[in-house]
């Protein structure tokens, strides 16, 4: 099989179920930064594993793929073979969220972004998200999605603060607070 199929050299491409779009298709950049953060989150895991959270890290990624599968098949073309993203997800991510928040202080202030290189990674991963999160929710606002990923989507940004703050902890590198400036 080649890698190249020349399908999309006239700027389509297509979704699960055979129908084609443009590809800046508002479905497409949803997908396309779902799988940003997928790649931004394996930069994570090549850094090392000084945070010991290489396991989660690489459970996320699986589940990244999952929710890339979703999003580019749009609801009424479901497939027996293509999951969903399901409310088992985000409670599975509050609950990681709330083991590794309880190790943390809690936050006064606003924290930059950054620290050690782990966190750092997590950080952009993070801002990614975000982004992913914003298109699912204009896309949401077009066409049915579900509700699941979006907040998929908006725990999955939570989690990746999260594990950020505990990276720089588990680094021994202070957590850097934002102060405003008066001028």
């Amino acid at each position: 099989m080649k890698i190249y199929t020349k399908t999309g050299d006239d700027g389509t491409t297509g979704l699960f179920g055979g129908r084609r779009v443009s590809k800046t298709d508002l479905r497409v950049e949803t997908y396309g930064a779902v799988d940003e953060l997928n790649a931004v989150l394996g930069l994570a895991v090549a850094g090392g594993d000084e945070a010991g959270l290489s396991a989660i890290l690489s459970r996320l990624q699986r589940e990244l793929f999952v929710l890339g599968a979703d999003l580019a098949t749009p609801r009424g073309e479901e497939s027996s073979y293509l999951p969903r993203v399901e409310a088992a997800h985000v409670e599975a991510l509050e609950k990681l969220i709330d083991d590794y928040d309880a190790r943390l202080s809690p936050l006064k202030n606003f924290i930059l972004p950054g620290g050690s290189p782990t966190s750092a990674r997590l950080h952009h991963a993070r801002t990614v998200c975000r982004r992913a999160e914003r298109a699912a929710v204009a896309l949401a606002a077009r066409e049915p999605v579900g509700a699941v990923p979006v907040t998929y989507l908006n725990r999955m940004a939570d989690l990746l603060f999260v594990l950020a703050r505990w990276a720089n902890r588990a680094a021994g590198v202070p957590e850097v607070e934002w102060a405003p400036r008066k001028e």
